[in-house]
């Protein structure tokens, strides 16, 4: 049975548009003329011989020695035909699509790829990469360090720590004038400076904590790191040297996961006592958790 007539109407125009649609992809290069034609070489040609034939007929149909308008039209096609043959990376391309003129989509994509597809240096483009996420960073830092600091300036704790400062400041005498219930601003802003706001979270903005400024200092880092790895392994584990104060902290530390600025906040005293637990050991580290365990414990 034959189909429809309005079947056979849709299936004869999709057959004539894929016609259409694979004839510009086999042309897409030269239109409908074959670029090596343009040039009156054979496709197996040489680079010379291609820069060759181009410089003659250019020569022969430049507009300034020839004003015949088709000839003018031929210049343009002769142009173009030569900016594709003499990269050979469109050049591979064109004969691709010449020996494969069925793969419609793959031929386009190249074509366009190659013709605005960006060549830029992979160089420039890490460089201003990492400029913009730098900015970027650095802009949301200083946007979320601004925020906790408004956020605890609202706080009573450094209401009341911005008093005592004032009082210090003044020795001890307050201002009580009419309209001076609080703090003139100017001097407000001189005491808030003074206090040291540490906010865990929102540290103040720095550029060594850049991604651009660690990527440029990833080499020095980097030999940094192998010197304090080869120091280590040099006094303790070859010399079997005593740990150092420092080292010891830095271990002890590590063993219990502390941050570095909550293991700075805390008494000399408290560190001292961890630091002579050992606990960088594994067994001296399990009986300490021990111990926590059973004083939380009775504490209930």
């Amino acid at each position: 049975m034959a189909p429809p007539v309005t079947e056979r109407w849709c299936l004869a125009l999709i057959l004539l548009f894929l016609s259409l649609f694979v004839q510009s992809s086999t042309a897409i290069y030269c239109g409908a003329e074959d670029c090596y034609a343009l040039l009156g070489v054979a496709q197996d040609a040489n680079a010379s011989d291609i820069k060759r034939s181009y410089y003659k007929l250019s020569l022969q149909h430049h507009p300034d020695k020839n004003p015949d308008p088709e000839s003018r039209k031929l210049f343009v096609k002769i142009a173009t035909a030569y900016e594709i043959l003499k990269d050979n990376t469109t050049r591979a391309q064109y004969d691709y699509a010449i020996e494969h003129p069925e793969e419609v989509f793959y031929n386009t994509a190249q074509y366009y790829r190659a013709k605005y597809g960006h060549k830029s240096d992979p160089r420039a483009v890490l460089v201003g990469l990492l400029v913009v996420l730098s900015a970027f960073q650095y802009l949301n830092n200083v946007a979320r360090y601004n925020e906790a600091i408004a956020t605890v300036k609202r706080t009573p704790a450094y209401k009341n720590k911005l008093k005592a400062l004032e009082l210090e400041r003044t020795g001890g005498v307050t201002n009580k004038k009419k309209g001076s219930k609080q703090i003139d601003q100017k001097l407000q802003e001189e005491l808030s400076n003074e206090l040291d706001l540490q906010i865990k979270g929102a540290e103040k903005p720095s550029v060594w904590e850049l991604l651009g400024v660690r990527f440029i200092l990833l080499p020095y880092t980097i030999i940094k790191l192998l010197a304090w790895y080869s120091s280590w392994v040099w006094r303790y584990k070859i010399k079997k040297a005593p740990y150092s104060w420092e080292d010891a902290s830095y271990l002890t530390r590590r063993s219990l996961s502390v941050p570095a600025d909550a293991w700075a906040n805390l008494d000399e005293y408290r560190k001292e006592d961890l630091v002579q637990k050992r606990l960088w050991e594994k067994q001296n580290l399990e009986n300490y958790f021990a111990e926590m365990r059973k004083e939380s414990k009775r504490r209930r």
